[in-house]
């Protein structure tokens, strides 16, 4: 009988995470950061079905890059989570913190135990009552986690997109100026230049000032317009203020 080849642990280590990172790295990145009435959350996503971002709770958002059915099968984890934690005790008991550690310990059991690690980079983001409270944090695919401030890229060219987001943040700007520094971003993922269009955008807010649940979807006209309105301040000076874009009650989710 054939002896098994046998591979150093090390290099199975590695020989894994070469895999999740090449897997990871095949799709587009997306940004979270801080605005002045929340947090902004921007993923580079064509598809109107399959989503990058998404809601968990009252207050938490998830944004993810990597396979779909698996980041998937992690929201649809944290959404059975935080609904059944809420019921059992009570909303403010769910928090971004337990979702992110829960994420952390399912990623790294797949990463050291399962043959094939988990293609996915995820960012927990919960709003809090004022911009000092607001948590994000980073899970990547084996289950490290970081407590990221202000701002966080991930995706296969997170490192690029992050220099390049680095230079325009603000923790206080508008949630135009926001959303045209993330977009300047990702336009630059991987050296590139690209000019993306809100056809090529999902994006949605943990808006603070909102009662109850604090995720909102902005897409359609008032996408575009915040989008507009980005590239014009951006083109007349740097840091411009807010605008009436950013407070139209139109109806995004």
């Amino acid at each position: 009988m054939s002896m098994p080849f046998y591979v150093a642990p090390e290099q199975q280590m590695k020989d894994k995470a070469d895999y999740a990172r090449k897997g990871i790295a095949r799709g587009r990145s997306a940004v979270v950061l801080q605005y002045e009435g929340g947090i902004l959350m921007v993923a580079d996503n064509m598809s109107r079905t399959l989503h990058k971002i998404s809601e968990i709770y009252d207050r938490i958002g998830f944004a993810a890059v990597g396979r779909y059915p698996e980041f998937e099968n992690l929201r649809l984890m944290g959404v059975r989570f935080a609904d059944v934690r809420g019921y059992q005790y009570d909303r403010r008991d769910v928090s971004g913190r337990q979702l992110a550690n829960i994420y952390a310990q399912t990623l790294g059991t797949v990463f050291s135990e399962s043959l094939k690690p988990w293609e996915v980079e995820i960012v927990v983001a919960e709003v809090g009552d004022a911009a000092d409270e607001d948590e994000i944090y980073r899970i990547t695919f084996d289950g490290s986690i970081v407590d990221e401030q202000g701002f966080v890229a991930v995706g296969g060219s997170s490192e690029h997109v992050s220099d390049v987001l680095k230079d325009r943040f603000a923790a206080d700007a508008s949630l135009s100026a926001a959303l045209n520094a993330a977009t300047h971003a990702l336009a630059r993922e991987n050296g590139e230049e690209r000019e993306l269009e809100a056809s090529n955008l999902e994006v949605a807010i943990l808006e603070r000032a909102r009662q109850h649940r604090k995720f909102r979807r902005i897409h359609g006209r008032r996408l575009t317009r915040l989008i507009e309105e980005g590239k014009a301040n951006g083109r007349a000076a740097s840091g411009g203020g807010t605008s009436g874009a950013d407070t139209a009650d139109e109806a995004d989710e």
